[in-house]
């Protein structure tokens, strides 16, 4: 039996393997191989794409989409943004990964079909861990340290529909601070939301936040599909982006069809919930102007259809920027999600 090393550092070095030298120049192609032991398989792995574009000096921007495996505006955005990547001249380096939960997103889903992994409440993952929590040990070790600015792609997925937005984490520091506001203002979505996830700190930005790296993150569509005007969106806002950041000097991107506004979730109050089993008919639509008390719908049981709906109502006034697709729902299912103008 070999001897055990005392290293506690082997420990936390990450079982996914790469041919992907992160330092030599050029443009390369590859795959992050993810270890996959199983029935069918002994020995097997999950090879996830990813591409990288070194050219000298200058800031490294992480770009993935696929955290969840349904929401695709960010996939066909850095696909397409792949196949530029060898005619393109920058300053520094350039790591997408267009696919992050493969296996998910391969799969049309939001959770990884294997673990029923969510990448996103997975973070800083488990190099031991399933299959989904050693992607995030992969990014939190491997590429968050690497990187000065990370921009994640999102979507509604199967079961929401959101407006296109940046979601942004402002930093507390002055000049960080108006570091970020210039990304921001260059990608100039039509919306930019400072989020509240009611705690929740597992998630890839939070993970990124702790690193002390520039992240951003969007919302472009839903309803599972690709949705055209998001994609432009993504598009022309990731090249908007990738200059302000000085990685490219001659993209010419085209300018912006408007400035962003500044919106910002308000704690729960921002949330409507469901209470209980049944089907939902909303009263409200996308992009909607509501006052707390507004009825937001009504809520049918379907086990008896005689008896009365139920209504349910807005605790808080904003804009629904996010709203559920699913009839259905369960207590506790996330029906739609509201965000006021805020002054920075």
């Amino acid at each position: 039996m070999p001897a055990q090393s005392n290293d506690h550092t082997l420990s936390r070095k990450t079982l996914i393997s790469t041919e992907i030298d992160y330092e030599s120049e050029g443009f390369q192609t590859g795959v992050l191989r993810i270890p996959y032991s199983h029935d069918r398989s002994a020995y097997g792995h999950i090879p996830t794409p990813i591409a990288v574009l070194k050219q000298g000096e200058g800031p490294t921007v992480l770009l993935t989409g696929g955290n969840h495996g349904d929401e695709y505006e960010g996939p066909v955005a850095l696909m397409k943004l792949i196949q530029r990547m060898p005619s393109l001249k920058i300053q520094g380096r350039l790591i997408v990964i267009p696919a992050l939960n493969f296996p998910a997103f391969l799969n049309s889903s939001r959770t990884s079909p294997i673990d029923r992994g969510n990448l996103n409440r997975l973070f800083p993952g488990d190099r031991n861990g399933s299959v989904t929590a050693m992607i995030a040990h992969y990014v939190d070790t491997e590429l968050f340290p690497r990187a000065d600015v990370v921009f994640d792609l999102h979507a509604g997925g199967a079961s929401f529909n959101h407006i296109p937005t940046v979601l942004a984490a402002l930093p507390s520091d002055p000049a960080r601070r108006s570091e970020y506001l210039k990304l921001v203002n260059a990608f100039a979505a039509p919306h930019t939301m400072v989020m509240d996830l009611l705690g929740e700190d597992r998630t890839y930005g939070a993970a990124a936040e702790r690193h002390g790296t520039l992240f951003l993150c969007g919302e472009f569509g839903g309803y599972g599909s690709c949705n055209v005007d998001g994609l432009s969106i993504v598009e022309d806002g990731l090249r908007r982006v990738l200059h302000a950041t000085g990685l490219t000097r001659d993209d010419n991107p085209p300018p912006p069809c408007h400035d962003t506004q500044f919106i910002a979730v308000d704690g729960a109050s921002h949330y409507l919930f469901a209470p209980r089993h049944g089907v939902f008919e909303p009263c409200f639509k996308l992009g909607q102007q509501v006052a707390a008390g507004d009825l937001a719908g009504r809520l049918f049981d379907p086990y008896a259809p005689w008896e009365p709906s139920r209504e349910l109502h807005f605790n808080g006034a904003g804009m629904v920027v996010c709203a559920r697709t699913f009839a259905g729902v369960e207590p506790g299912d996330c029906i739609a999600l509201l965000a006021a103008p805020i002054t920075l």
